[in-house]
């Protein structure tokens, strides 16, 4: 009888798997995950196939300061699949959720201990040939997976790569719940899922220049990513407020940038986020914003900046103002050496570099002695030598260089055909279809749909002897209102793109401002928001969200609570107790 309230509680709740797979076939029985539980890995695929996993792997192996090799000098796939493992044992095992707040009071939810138990003793990762795969396309066939569980309790994984097989644990281990008295066991056996990205480049972008954010801030914040399979980590490194960033070459950026000494991320902190973003999938590259939001360098280098010290709403979008001077022969070596430094770096592990070009102030340039012109017409040459040097610098590091729409759309620069342009302005902009138009390769993230500190309010308080003071109530800030979970995870960027322009899409990436954010309320601010857009840009994006998809969010947040992560609630108690209950 127990077992017959136990399933009936259990029908008519979906699979709780953030985000939703493209393919699932669910069965009623119940198996439990073995406390010993082993891993048994066949690789097929030569690890020239692996994509950008393999990669950096095998930047990392190269890397002279290297110290994370195993004794043969290699990193293997068998290693960090192993390492996977582990976590989602410890998940399941030891940081599973009982789903109580899911269930009317009183229901009996959880499976009978009187019955035996089948366990899931081995779990099988296999690799085999992308040729195998069918019709995918390449970067999808690199992340895809198969899941068959059978009611006995054989589990295999199939996958191309090891970032597929990385995915995989994911979902593997969000099929688990803890059980109230002990063990974790899964109620959908037989089970096959397949699954797939719809886009590429799935990211955030956090910045931890205006307020400070911790390495292992960001750290906690990639295990989250890894959760619902984001993949680029997009690190907002540097900008008008302060210098974080350690450059041994230039010593003084960060001793004279940072708010203080204990506020540095030195080399060895940088280098091991982005390791730790390789062991979980995630892609960590960092954007240094150039020429403009560069206030910081002129705390070391006063010679190189514009507009420093003068009253800021003339020069800047917000406080303080100050960009690189545009034609001064002192500003290239400092960017050769600035960058030669950094990328030499960071290209071990990423393949990619945002250089900024957002939001450059015209009138900073009439204060700039080798400029002394606010027009358009001058500027444009030199921001256009300035971006190529840039670039140039980039490319002997054999990166991909990222930068923001405006280098575009309103400098209308010419760069070469590699480079990947990110929109961010409102979606009544058509900034997307303008630089589709262009033949660029682009990344989406409406500030209208994918910004996360709108929403909170000005930062800029009132000045008192001002009476045209823009700050009045309700001290809404630009970008107002609050995007929610809900408006961001119905958010479609393509909807309106030509199916012909549509492979110049790579996906997206939700932004983090940091005005008004630093480690104290980072988790609340991105979770569980982040993940509706990561759902977006796995799955597909438009979907409308219903009380199902609810439902499997919140299921996620409680995942998240158990790794250590403060996000924010998804829905009230008694509406996931009460299916139903709370529509309209």
């Amino acid at each position: 009888m127990r077992s017959l309230l136990w399933y009936c509680a259990l029908v008519g709740f979906s699979i709780a798997l953030w985000p939703q797979p493209k393919q699932v076939e669910l069965g009623s029985s119940t198996l439990w995950l073995s406390p010993n539980v082993q891993l048994d890995y066949t690789p097929r695929t030569a690890p020239s196939e692996y994509g950008w996993l393999w990669t950096t792997v095998q930047r990392m192996i190269a890397s002279p300061h290297n110290t994370t090799n195993p004794k043969d000098g290699r990193i293997s796939s068998d290693m960090l699949l192993q390492s996977a493992f582990e976590r989602m044992k410890n998940n399941v095992l030891d940081r599973g959720f009982v789903p109580r707040k899911f269930y009317p009071r009183g229901a009996q939810f959880e499976p009978t201990l009187e019955d035996e138990k089948l366990y899931i003793e081995r779990l099988l990762i296999e690799e085999y040939s992308r040729r195998d795969m069918g019709n995918l396309e390449r970067q999808e066939k690199s992340e895809a997976y198969t899941i068959e569980v059978s009611k006995d309790g054989h589990a295999l994984i199939k996958t191309a790569s090891p970032l597929g097989a990385l995915h995989a644990l994911e979902t593997f281990a969000q099929l688990f719940f803890a059980h109230s008295s002990s063990g974790s066991y899964s109620p959908y056996a037989p089970l096959l899922i397949k699954d797939g990205p719809t886009f590429e480049h799935r990211g955030l972008n956090l910045d931890i220049a205006r307020n400070w954010i911790s390495p292992a801030d960001v750290m906690r914040t990639i295990e989250a990513m890894a959760a619902c399979k984001l993949n680029k980590f997009h690190l907002h490194a540097t900008d008008a407020q302060s210098w974080p960033i350690e450059i041994p070459a230039l010593p003084d950026l960060a001793m004279k940038g940072a708010y203080s000494h204990e506020q540095i991320w030195h080399t060895e902190d940088l280098a091991a986020v982005q390791l730790h973003g390789e062991y979980y999938g995630v892609e960590v590259f960092i954007e240094i914003d150039l020429p403009g939001h560069t206030t910081s360098i002129g705390n070391a280098y006063p010679h190189l900046v514009t507009a420093k010290d003068v009253p800021w709403p003339e020069y800047a979008l917000e406080p303080p103002s100050g960009q690189l001077r545009l034609n001064s022969s002192e500003v290239p070596p400092f960017i050769e050496s600035l960058l030669q430094d950094l990328l030499t770096r960071t290209s071990r592990y990423s393949s990619l570099f945002h250089l900024g070009g957002d939001e450059l102030n015209l009138n900073a340039y009439l204060l700039d002695p080798t400029v002394k012109s606010s027009s358009h017409q001058v500027l444009q040459p030199l921001v256009q030598a300035f971006i190529n040097h840039v670039i140039s610098v980039a490319a002997t590091h054999s990166l991909t260089v990222i930068m923001w729409e405006e280098m575009v759309l309103d400098w209308n620069l010419t760069l070469p055909s590699d480079v990947i342009v990110q929109t961010w302005r409102g979606s009544g902009d058509d900034a997307l279809g303008t630089i589709l138009n262009r033949g660029y390769k682009t990344l989406f993230g409406s500030n209208a749909h994918w910004y996360l500190d709108c929403g909170h309010g000005y930062f800029v308080d009132p000045e008192p002897s001002n009476p045209d003071s823009p700050i009045k109530s309700p001290y809404v800030d630009y970008c107002s209102p609050y995007k929610n979970w809900r408006h961001m995870y119905a958010y479609d960027p393509v909807v309106d793109i030509p199916q012909s322009q549509r492979h110049l899409i790579l996906g997206g990436e939700v932004h983090l401002w940091g005005e008004l954010t630093d480690t104290v309320n980072l988790d609340s601010m991105l979770w569980p928001r982040v993940s509706a857009a990561a759902e977006a840009m796995w799955s597909n994006p438009g979907k409308k969200p219903d009380e199902g998809t609810t439902r499997r969010l919140a299921d996620l947040r409680e995942r998240l609570l158990m790794k250590g992560v403060g996000a924010g609630v998804v829905q009230m108690e008694w509406c996931l107790k009460n299916s139903g209950g709370c529509k309209l």
